[in-house]
């Protein structure tokens, strides 16, 4: 894919580009140079600030219960060997 630099500067991203990493109009990009490569990244400060708030959990669960729910046993956790059927 290609994008030409307009008369400003500007550039348009391809769309399929732009869907594959979910931007939107105000999504807030860090531009970088690396060596002579021009690098766009997704500024994951600003996309966790707008979903901070919005997840509300049910009654008597924790981010902690979630996060095993999602990655496993935490570090510190007691080990208990996966019943029949589970994965390790």
């Amino acid at each position: 894919m290609e994008a030409t630099v307009a008369e400003r500067g500007q550039i348009t991203l391809p769309k399929p580009i732009r869907d594959a990493l979910g931007l939107t109009k105000g999504t807030v990009l860090k531009v970088e140079l690396e060596g002579g490569r021009v690098v766009l990244r997704k500024s994951v400060d600003d996309a966790l600030s707008r979903m901070r708030g919005r997840i509300k959990l049910p009654a008597g669960v924790s981010t902690d219960d979630v996060m095993r729910e999602l990655r496993g046993r935490a570090p510190g956790d007691a080990y208990l060997p996966p019943e029949d059927g589970e994965r390790a």
